[in-house]
């Protein structure tokens, strides 16, 4: 069987990860970017394994007709003879391929759609020089490849009556995507995708069509004093016809009994069979104590919703964190979460905080988490001892390959490496999974700057501060929403308006280290202020306490024109000999 090279935009991941299933189903061998574990050298591990493919598909559609990486891949397989386009979307492709005949794979749950998938199968069979293989359609029905079905779970209606008790019906919805994520036949919405449909009137085909799956799950929750109602049915995203429908009226201690009742019963419906590894992991809970649960969902809401990058987001965490683990003292993801809370109150914003005993505590508990393993890589590093650091987050990304807060650390990881080209699909990937967060668009418009993209420098900025002034409607004083969007604004040319964000930021949070770090970083590479930059700077020197952030700024190529300013490098020298670092800048 041949060796696959997938070729894709980051915009179309989940179709990706859904096409590259499929043909390993058929017995191919699939390499796509996700297979790169932390620390490797992206672009090492990119090249090798396109020289090694025997087929290189290439995935069209709006978003990668505006990728370098993917037209450069493209390029390679055409000309050495082994180039597979496909379309994902009605688009032609860019000038140079249009006389590939292109296979659609627009819509794979039709009959159709099946047709055009053994095409493709076909097509990667012969690279190899093998006989060609029996088509999957000639055999007819009942020897056809066992159906694989996707899945978009919209957020459940909070009916409650209370605004307020929304962090409760995201939290079941977010954990009913989960559960459904660990069905290896079912291919899942992320939920940063699925969640651009909150709020908004909704006809299913249309959310269907949109996200390219075959059903859809909507519901409500409704919860009351001790009593909690949720409804969930299952619709068939092409016909609009409901598979499955039922509603549970149970006590509110019922809730994780409910939970794996939707699971199953989707799973049910759809004719899949899971593996008992899978039936394993839907059933496992963190908790069995609903009070316990219900504050973590609280907490998680914080984490992922509110004030993103503020103080009083992490303080707020840990305080519900804790009273959490006060009902159940071994509720691993509320200690995670807490020791997450506390990493970024030190290591961000440099307050006197230990999340290691946290850290310790949830993995004694389940060493499966993910997340909490970026905590002890932040202590490892600190401590310089980056190798054991870079295997912590290979461990995590092993763990989680979907976690926000494992890419988002293996990023910056890398980064203060050195590796800028390395950390953006890290970023990237960061970037897409929680739809308020605005620091790690911010960083990739430092990294594509620094490799000289500037393309996805301008759409970087556009998104950051698209999320930046999205965070100030919802809250005017987010000091670092401001600090994050000034950087576009100056990219942009509206430098009046970044310099009115950093007095506001300045005035709302004086004290904020990365708030002062960021405006310099616009001073000096966006309004070529430096002058200004060093005076906001100072500061940060003075008093950042993490030799972690020092090491990052060493390596940030926003000050490179900095370096050899005698002001600048005397108060690095100085805030280096008051944090005790005798090492170089990290390699």
């Amino acid at each position: 069987m041949a060796r696959v090279f997938l070729s894709y935009a980051r915009a179309d991941a989940d179709a990706a990860k859904r096409l590259a299933e499929l043909v390993a189903r058929a017995g191919h061998e699939v390499w796509w970017d996700r297979e790169i574990q932390g620390g490797s050298r992206f672009s090492n591990e990119i090249d090798k394994a396109l020289s090694n493919a025997e087929a290189v598909v290439v995935l069209w559609s709006a978003a990668s007709l505006e990728s370098a990486w993917v037209q450069d891949e493209a390029a390679e397989g055409r000309d050495s003879g082994r180039l597979v386009p496909v379309l994902l979307e009605q688009v032609r492709p860019p000038l140079g391929f249009r006389q590939y005949q292109s296979i659609d794979c627009t819509d794979l749950d039709t009959a159709s759609g099946l047709a055009q998938l053994d095409a493709l199968l076909r097509t990667i069979a012969k690279m190899d020089g093998a006989p060609e293989q029996p088509s999957a359609l000639a055999s007819g029905p009942s020897k056809a490849p066992e159906a694989t079905y996707s899945i978009c779970v919209l957020p459940f209606l909070n009916m409650s009556g209370d605004p307020e008790q929304e962090y409760f019906s995201d939290g079941i919805t977010e954990d009913i995507i989960t559960d459904l994520s660990q069905v290896s036949a079912l291919s899942v919405i992320a939920r940063n995708t699925a969640f651009t449909f909150k709020g908004k009137p909704l006809d299913v085909k249309e959310v269907a069509r949109t996200v390219g799956v075959s059903h859809v799950l909507e519901g409500s929750v409704r919860k009351a004093g001790s009593r909690v109602r949720i409804t969930a049915q299952l619709i068939d995203g092409a016909k609009g016809d409901h598979v499955w429908a039922e509603r549970f009226d149970r006590e509110l201690t019922d809730i994780f009994d409910i939970q794996d009742e939707i699971s199953k019963a989707i799973v049910g419906s759809l004719r899949l069979k899971l593996l008992p590894q899978e039936k394993k992991a839907i059933a496992k809970r963190g908790t069995t104590n609903v009070d316990a649960y219900n504050l973590y969902l609280m907490a998680r809401r914080q984490w992922v919703e509110e004030t993103f990058g503020e103080v009083r987001r992490e303080q707020a965490v840990i305080r519900i964190c804790q009273q959490a683990i006060a009902i159940d003292p071994d509720y691993a993801d509320a200690w995670a979460l807490m020791a997450l809370a506390q990493a970024e109150l030190r290591f961000w914003h440099g307050r006197d905080e230990n999340a290691l005993p946290a850290t310790e505590r949830a993995l004694s508990i389940n060493s499966d988490l993910a997340e909490v393993r970026c905590v002890r890589a932040r202590y490892l590093e600190e401590d310089g001892k980056q190798d054991e650091a870079n295997a912590e987050i290979s461990t995590a990304l092993e763990l989680d390959p979907e976690s926000w807060e494992v890419n988002r650390e293996a990023a910056r990881m890398i980064f203060r490496q050195g590796r800028y080209g390395e950390a953006i699909p890290y970023f990237e990937k960061a970037a897409s999974l929680i739809d308020t967060d605005f620091l790690n668009p911010l960083m990739l418009i430092t990294c594509y700057q620094a490799t000289g993209d500037e393309t996805m420098r301008q759409a970087s900025a556009r998104l950051t501060l698209e999320r930046a002034e999205r965070a100030l409607a919802h809250d005017p004083t987010n000091a670092a929403a401001m600090s994050a969007g000034v950087t576009p604004l100056a990219l942009f040319g509206e430098e009046q308006r970044a310099r009115d964000w950093m007095q506001r930021g300045l005035l709302t949070n004086p004290d904020s280290m990365h708030l002062h770090y960021n405006f310099a970083c616009t001073l000096v590479n966006e309004m070529h202020d430096h002058e200004a930059a060093l005076e906001m700077i100072e500061p940060y020197f003075e008093k950042v306490q993490s030799p972690t952030m020092i090491r990052h700024l060493e390596v940030d190529p926003d000050f490179d024109s900095l370096r050899d300013n005698p002001r600048f490098c005397k108060m690095l020298a100085q805030a280096k000999q008051r944090l005790g670092i005798t090492d170089g800048p990290a390699a």
